[in-house]
C-alpha cells in the first residue's frame, strides 16, 4: 500500500506549501495529495480552500491578491510538479474550471511523472481520461449500493483506473468489489493507527493521510 501524505506533512510545516511537500519527501511517503484550483488571473494554484482566510473566493482573485489573503506564498502546479519529480502526484480538481489550464500544465510531464488525477466531479475525470495519458480516479464521499453500474459507464476511458474512498464509507465488500473488477483501491481520511492498519489489511492501493507515521513511514 502506497502511503501518501494529505496536503504534505503539515506537522512541520503549512499544509498545501512547498515546505510542507518537502517535509513528506524527507519522511520518506511515496507520494502526496494536493488541491489544484484556478485563480483569477489564469493560474493554476495548489490550495484547498474555496474561500480564502479573508473571506474572498479563490477564483475571483489574482495569484498575488490570494497569497496575500493566505499570509505566505501559495505554489502553483508548475513549481510542484518540477520541484520533486520522484513522488507520486494525487491531483485533486477542486473546481470544473480549472480543468483546461490544469491539463495544460499536466501535460508535459505525463510521460516523465507519476500522476493520479482525482475529483468529485467525475466528469472532470472523464475530461481528464479523454486529454491525457495519466492514471485518473474517482473521488467518492457515499457507498454506492453497487460499483459495476459505475465502472461499467467509465468503460470507453481505460485511464480510469481507481476510485479514491472517504474512509467513513469503505469496508471491505466494496473494496473486493472494485479489485474484482479491475480497479484500484485508495482512501482518504484515516484517523487512528487502528485506522491505518485497517486499511493494511483490506489491501488498498493507497492511503492519503495525515499521519504518515501511523502507516509506517519514517519509522
Amino acid at each position: 500500500m502506497k502511503v501518501l501524505a494529505h496536503r504534505g506533512y503539515h506537522a512541520l510545516a503549512r499544509e498545501n506549501t512547498l515546505a510542507a511537500f518537502e517535509a513528506a519527501q524527507r519522511l520518506g511517503v511515496d507520494g502526496i495529495e494536493t488541491d489544484v484550483r484556478l485563480s483569477a488571473d489564469g493560474k493554476v494554484v495548489i490550495l484547498h480552500d474555496r474561500v480564502t482566510p479573508a473571506g474572498r473566493v479563490v477564483s475571483s482573485l489574482t495569484h498575488r491578491e490570494i497569497e496575500a489573503d493566505c499570509g505566505h506564498a501559495v505554489p502553483l502546479l508548475i513549481e510542484i510538479l518540477d520541484a520533486m519529480p520522484s513522488l507520486l502526484w494525487n491531483l485533486e480538481i477542486k473546481q470544473a474550471e480549472a480543468w483546461p489550464a490544469a491539463a495544460r500544465v499536466i501535460r508535459p510531464f505525463q510521460q516523465s511523472r507519476r500522476l493520479l488525477v482525482s475529483s468529485f466531479r467525475h466528469d472532470v475525470v472523464v475530461q481528464c481520461a479523454a486529454d491525457l495519458e495519466v492514471d485518473c480516479a474517482l473521488l467518492m464521499a457515499v457507498r454506492p449500493l453497487d460499483v459495476a453500474p459505475m465502472i461499467a459507464a467509465c468503460a470507453a476511458w481505460p485511464r480510469i483506473q481507481g476510485i479514491v474512498w472517504d474512509y467513513g464509507i469503505l469496508d471491505a465488500g466494496v473494496v473486493a468489489a472494485v479489485t474484482a473488477l479491475g480497479w484500484k483501491n485508495y482512501a482518504y481520511g484515516a484517523q487512528t493507527a487502528d485506522e491505518h492498519a485497517h486499511c493494511g489489511r483490506l489491501g488498498l492501493s493507497g492511503l492519503i493521510t495525515d499521519y504518515p507515521q501511523r502507516a509506517g513511514v519514517g519509522l
